[in-house]
């Protein structure tokens, strides 16, 4: 059984993840000479720097954090910790939101430096321009989120635990698939927590008229009410458009430093493409494969906790899973698969963005007057502000990137014309 597992995820690796290592690119850059995607040679310099930095901070925190669990555990800290609050309240989910509160304040601090050390970079390399004082509001507003719904989300898992000792890993999936849901329903109801959003039509009307064209185009009825310009110039120098929410929530937010800074048509593509991802059903789709992938990690991660707590419970102070301390051992051994399986979601997610890289550029044909050259110029533009360098590690592209690299990108769109000689495109007819 085990050498069969092996072989199924060789082949796997094989078949659907090598081909997302940057192959893709290598092979398109022999098609022509002069690569789509270029930065001048002091922006090149600048974001080779900033990707070997970007690296060391994404294994670093990630490696981080599973070095703190695991101290939590080896030093009898998690088992100190719910001694002392067992002892200030005989309620038990009184202890129980205490102990996550603060186990989550103990995860802020030792993110911290690593957080601290991040906005320092993307401030020296011009890509930040919030101030200390903003980004401390910022990191403070998180906090309060992160404690204000982490601890009881925590609780909540924690007490199925104890409740169904035996299945607590399929109600677990259950909640935490509903949890998804909803997530992705009210995320935009919390984005001007931390932004300053108005109406695009305010600024913008010309923009929105030629939004409404693509929105009746690929029919994500999107009304211009819906439609937000996001003050992001106080923060940064990066560009975005992006759709967010389900149903009723479902909007349109810009960037006020890509209205203005980059040609309409290039945000129209832009748009186009975050559309793809509502008409190309990535969103349910993204749900439902996350949760039939998630019952395998529950089962998988509750076996392999229930394991360690045989072995080294005694060493750790660790009587049972369903304990305080016992709950951090599953936080360990989630955070374990989380981060080993990240290559896998990231290549689910690649695949997705380049459907929907494709459909955007679709859209926009008959709107724009070259689509090609206008999603061209938008991955430039979008690779310059962001200072992503031209020519990533195979390795660090594979594990790391959530979409396709942006030489990547550009060199498809480049070459994509499915309307030469009479032909039709992959989502639409003309």
């Amino acid at each position: 059984m085990r050498r069969a597992l092996q072989l199924v995820c060789v082949l796997f690796a094989f078949v659907v993840l090598l081909p997302e290592l940057g192959l893709g690119h290598a092979l398109a850059q022999t098609v022509s000479a002069q690569p789509a995607y270029t930065l001048p040679p002091d922006k090149l310099a600048k974001a080779e720097a900033l990707e070997r930095t970007r690296t060391l901070l994404y294994f670093g925190d990630a490696l981080w954090w599973l070095a703190a669990l695991f101290l939590l555990l080896r030093t009898r800290a998690a088992a100190v910790l719910e001694e002392w609050v067992s002892r200030g309240t005989g309620r038990r989910w009184l202890q129980g939101l205490v102990f996550f509160l603060l186990l989550l304040a103990i995860k802020t601090i030792a993110d911290l430096p690593v957080d601290a050390y991040a906005h320092s970079v993307s401030l020296r390399y011009g890509i930040s321009v919030q101030g200390w004082g903003g980004w401390l509001v910022d990191f403070a507003k998180a906090l309060g989120l992160t404690l204000g719904i982490g601890a009881p989300v925590l609780l909540l898992f924690n007490w199925i635990v104890r409740v169904a000792p035996r299945r607590y890993w399929l109600w677990g999936w259950t909640a935490a698939v509903v949890l998804m849901v909803f997530s992705a329903f009210i995320e935009p109801l919390g984005e001007p927590i931390f932004n300053e959003y108005e109406p695009l039509q305010k600024t913008n009307p010309a923009l929105v008229a030629q939004l409404e064209q693509v929105a009746a185009r690929t029919g994500t009825r999107i009304p211009p009410e819906r439609m937000f310009l996001m003050k992001a110039s106080v923060k940064t120098n990066g560009l975005n458009a992006y759709v967010s929410g389900l149903g009723a929530t479902k909007r349109v937010v810009v960037w006020d430093t890509t209205a203005g800074r980059i040609p309409n048509d290039e945000i129209l593509f832009i748009f186009g493409h975050e559309s793809g991802h509502y008409v190309l059903n990535h969103i349910p789709k993204g749900l439902a494969c996350g949760a039939v992938f998630m019952l395998l990690v529950f089962w998988v991660c509750a076996r392999s906790a229930g394991w360690l707590v045989r072995r080294f419970g005694a060493r750790w102070g660790v009587a049972a899973l369903a304990g305080r301390a016992g709950f951090v051992v599953l936080l360990l051994v989630a955070s374990v698969a989380s981060f080993a399986l990240e290559p896998v979601t990231n290549a689910f997610s690649r695949y997705f963005e380049h459907q929907a890289d494709v459909y955007g550029q679709e859209a926009i044909h008959g709107i724009v007057a070259d689509p090609q050259r206008t999603a061209v110029r938008a991955f430039n533009a979008l690779g310059a502000a962001w200072l992503e360098t031209p020519t990533p590690q195979p390795f660090v592209a594979f594990w790391t990137y959530s979409h396709p690299s942006v030489a990547t990108r550009a060199e498809f769109a480049r070459e994509y014309d499915p309307w030469a000689n009479g032909g039709r495109g992959r989502f639409f007819v003309r």
